[in-house]
């Protein structure tokens, strides 16, 4: 204990006291105490708090102490406590959101295709090119408001690049490999993208999973590819497409998985660039989609061929599409649902894309994946109900109710391991 004595002459033998204002808890006062052998006052201050406050006479009454408040290291696990069951209480909510809009994004898109059935390219194109238009809009309203400010516009854009390009090079790996190979056998391929994402965040994130939490990931799969593709031949289907067509479909999930993980990367360095401040997910939204759309249209003539459109009809093919996404003109015929089906289509594309990266912000790449992969099982199940323009209704497939049971008992041996068990190291 630190001690300090002072003499102070006083003229009788009683006692001086000095009241301390509490600063914290554990202080209440400190007692100064007179020799009987020297009319003096000895000070004794606990370390290392600093005192203020007025003399008082022994003889006067005595002040209440203050209670003994909660020890704050308590207090910290409390509130840290709350902030991880509020942290909790969001993922979860983010994930329900995305998983609707992930099966509303399903439906709409076989919904806009009615109108649009001859035109599937130009409703592609319209979604890239539209996106760009509506994010930086949204941006720029964010930037006037304050929410999104000049050090986050200034962060590196060559990440933004190399989502663009993986984003591009996804989306052309996939049609090419999708025109060849058969709409069931897609989604047992698809699985691949789950797998890439723990293994690049694992080798990038250095992120570690718990047994419990692959074997969810593992039975996840299983269940989608149950409810997707049983009864429907699709191994067949995967023999006959060749093993270079499903080889290309699995690189396109990796160039997709590659991006998801790069963004999370881009939150987790912007975070410690703006000193523990939030990176604004329109400003990835944003540029991401710049640099796609320009990678895009390097890649038209490409692409266009692989929708079997030469690139020399490409105008009129995009102003005869454009005329049937409006319903007008003589080549609206057989747009019945047009321009509602596909603007509604692109609206809750983009809630989806939005809701994925925020779930992806607040959480991880895999969660996403895994909240993306269930709404599958749930959009197969739409489609069974009576839809406008579809027609008739499809039936489930056979192993739908045991795929989905399995699916549901992978997300919830997942999500059995608690938030912190997986640790993230820090990215160079």
């Amino acid at each position: 204990m630190t001690s300090l004595c002072r003499r102070i002459p006083v003229a009788g033998t009683g006692q001086l006291r000095l009241r301390c204002a509490p600063r914290t808890a554990a202080i209440g006062e400190v007692h100064y105490g007179c020799s009987p052998k020297w009319p003096t006052i000895t000070l004794r201050l606990p370390p290392p708090v600093k005192c203020g406050g007025a003399w008082k006479r022994s003889g006067e009454k005595k002040a209440a102490v203050a209670a003994p408040r909660p020890c704050a290291v308590g207090r910290l696990a409390a509130e840290s406590g709350r902030e991880s069951g509020n942290r909790s209480a969001e993922v979860v909510l983010a994930a329900a959101v995305t998983v609707v809009m992930g099966a509303g994004n399903r439906v709409l898109y076989k919904l806009a295709l009615v109108p649009l059935k001859n035109y599937p390219f130009f409703l592609a194109q319209l979604a890239t090119f539209g996106y760009v238009i509506v994010y930086f809009s949204i941006l720029y309203i964010r930037y006037r408001a304050g929410i999104v400010t000049d050090e986050m516009l200034s962060v590196p854009k060559t990440p933004f690049l190399v989502v663009g390009l993986l984003e591009a090079l996804g989306a052309a790996t996939g049609m090419a490999a999708g025109a060849m190979l058969s709409g069931a056998s897609i989604p047992i391929l698809s699985q691949a993208f789950l797998v890439w994402q723990i293994l690049l965040s694992y080798i990038f994130l250095g992120r570690r999973y718990k047994v419990n939490q692959l074997v969810g990931c593992f039975l996840v799969a299983i269940g989608v590819i149950l409810t997707v593709a049983s009864g429907s031949g699709a191994g067949h289907s995967l023999k006959e497409a060749g093993i270079f067509w499903s080889l290309l479909m699995i690189v396109s999930f990796l160039f997709q998985a590659a991006d998801t993980v790069l963004k999370e990367v881009i939150f987790l360095d912007a975070t410690r660039k703006l000193k523990g401040g939030s990176l604004d997910m329109f400003v990835v939204n944003s540029f991401g989609s710049a640099f796609q759309a320009l990678f895009i249209c390097l890649l038209l003539p490409f692409l266009s061929k692989l929708w079997g459109v030469p690139f020399g009809q490409l105008p009129n093919y995009l102003k005869d599409g454009a005329a049937c996404f409006l319903n007008v003109g003589t080549l609206s015929r057989g747009c019945d649902g047009a321009p509602l089906l596909p603007l509604l289509f692109i609206i809750v594309n983009m809630g989806f894309n939005i809701s994925l990266l925020h779930l992806l912000k607040i959480s991880s790449a895999v969660v996403s994946c895994l909240a993306s992969t269930f709404s599958v099982p749930i959009a197969i199940y739409v489609f069974t109900l009576p839809l406008p323009y579809i027609g008739v209704a499809s039936s489930l497939p056979a192993g739908f109710v045991a795929g989905a049971i399995i699916l549901i008992i992978g997300l919830l041996i997942y999500a059995w391991t608690p938030s912190n068990s997986s640790s993230t190291a820090s990215i160079p």
